[in-house]
């Protein structure tokens, strides 16, 4: 059988390609191995709204249940941060989601969470690999004998985690704002919970339909057309919020239908933050974060660390250091007071209480960032080509050829997960090939987006 390896957030894979149950079990061993060697014996187990999930689901528990380890099975489809927070709560060793998160629709995967309720960190993976069979476990125990022997029980993480929200933000005060929200859970996992907490929001695509109609549930501007052109025509939203497949990243637009990109929720996190809750901490970030997020930590005297990009990264040293703010360029964000998790949901309750608090719209609370920072925009394109030619434009890199793209100059180069090339202007243009799929993702940053389009556009001509 084929060798499995993980990439940036999970094991990910075609569905009835090399997505099987035979392999989903594979690696639910080597999960097991690993949890036995570390003397651990409680997991919890959960699946987003992909095709099979219960089936893939329900396979990983059999294993499990065939080393005598204690499943914690979620009742229905969940998102990846109610696995995560469920773990801490129940104080599990090891939380395992089956989701392809951001992927296409003929993807699943096995996201694996550690016992602090974040992604396990990557020497953790690497261990786990190792410990993948050739073959999968044939004799495993049904879940009518694992229940009965008392190595099976279904949980409610939904409940679970709708409580948390509540715990942790001042509801009364952000349901009586009269913020109007728009939601889009791109039928994915938040498809449920969203609406128990806002029930009044106006929904866009909270139905079950595993086919996600064909287009990737990844929360960025082109896949998100329906709801924009919905707030800019009726005037009626405030805030839109959209999630992707397992809820852990997140996409804003304005009461105009713009769309918040990543890097501005990150400034509008750390300004919220420091400036109108009094915490501090450590800021961290991905490679492809726009810089301007190391200038307002610094105005604040607050630490700054760059790491490579996948939220493990940020998530391991969360267990280590008091972080304040920690994201990826993605949407998968992370603030003090919550679980060291990517969670889109509990992010876009965290802006809601600073427009609640303020009485200021989004975008005014983006120009009291602008204030500290200038402007910027930012844009990214993901350039779906043969790996022949994604792997000489590497190579290209690796080999410095490109020292202008088009008229734009390179005054300097950092490599520290991909190829980012410094321009005139606090400028600059990244490529890097994606650790999920067959594509070189290209981002940008410039002044304004129409900067950044020329940017991207002369980044392709050369490469290419």
């Amino acid at each position: 059988m084929s060798d499995i390896r993980f990439g940036t957030d999970g094991w990910r894979a075609i569905i009835a390609q090399e997505y099987t149950v035979d392999n989903v079990k594979r690696v639910a061993e080597a999960t097991a191995l690993w949890m036995e060697q570390n003397k651990m014996d409680k997991v919890v187990i959960g699946y987003d709204c992909r095709f099979a999930g219960q089936l893939f689901a329900e396979a990983s528990a059999r294993v499990f249940g065939a080393h005598q380890i204690k499943v914690l099975l979620a009742d229905k489809f969940v998102s990846t941060p109610m696995v995560s927070l469920g773990v801490v709560k129940l104080n599990a060793g090891v939380g395992v989601v089956i989701t392809a998160s951001h992927n296409p629709p003929s993807y699943n995967g096995f996201k694996l969470k550690s016992s602090f309720g974040g992604p396990t960190i990557p020497a953790h993976i690497t261990e786990v690999e190792g410990l993948i069979p050739s073959r999968p476990l044939q004799r495993v125990p049904s879940l009518d004998k694992m229940k009965s022997e008392g190595l099976l029980e279904y949980i409610d993480l939904e409940q679970m985690y709708y409580d948390h929200v509540y715990d942790g933000f001042d509801m009364d005060l952000i349901k009586s704002s009269g913020i109007r929200l728009a939601y889009d859970a791109m039928y994915g996992a938040g498809q449920d919970v969203l609406p128990r907490i806002f029930p009044n929001a106006k929904l866009f695509h909270c139905d079950f339909n595993p086919s996600f109609m064909g287009q990737a549930p990844e929360p960025i501007l082109r896949n998100l057309g329906e709801m924009s052109e919905y707030i800019k025509s009726s005037g009626e939203i405030d805030l839109g919020l959209a999630n992707d497949g397992d809820a852990d990243r997140i996409g804003l637009f304005d009461h105009e239908g713009n769309f918040i990109d990543s890097h501005h929720i990150l400034l509008l996190l750390l300004y919220y933050l420091y400036k109108h809750k009094n915490l501090d901490g450590k800021v961290i970030v991905t490679f492809s974060v726009t810089d301007k997020m190391k200038l307002l930590a610094e105005k604040f005297g607050l630490d700054f660390e760059v790491t490579k990009i996948g939220f493990k990264y940020i998530a391991e040293i969360m267990t280590k250091e008091d972080i304040l703010v920690g994201g990826e360029e993605s949407g998968g964000l992370a603030v003090k007071g919550h679980i060291p998790e990517r969670d889109g949901i509990w992010i876009g309750l965290v802006i809601m209480e600073f427009m609640a608090k303020t009485g200021k719209s989004l975008r005014e609370l983006i120009q009291l960032v602008y204030d500290e920072v200038g402007t910027f925009a930012s844009d990214r394109d993901d350039l779906h080509i043969d790996n022949e030619v994604k792997e000489r434009v590497i190579s290209n890199c690796k080999e410095g050829v490109y020292t202008s793209f088009g008229p734009y100059k390179v005054i300097g180069t950092e490599t520290t997960d991909g190829y980012k090339y410094h321009l005139s202007d606090n400028s600059w243009v990244m490529l890097r090939p994606s650790g999920t799929e067959p594509v070189l993702r290209v981002y940008s940053e410039a002044p304004d987006m129409a900067e950044v389009r020329r940017i991207l556009d002369a980044t392709r001509d050369t490469i290419l």
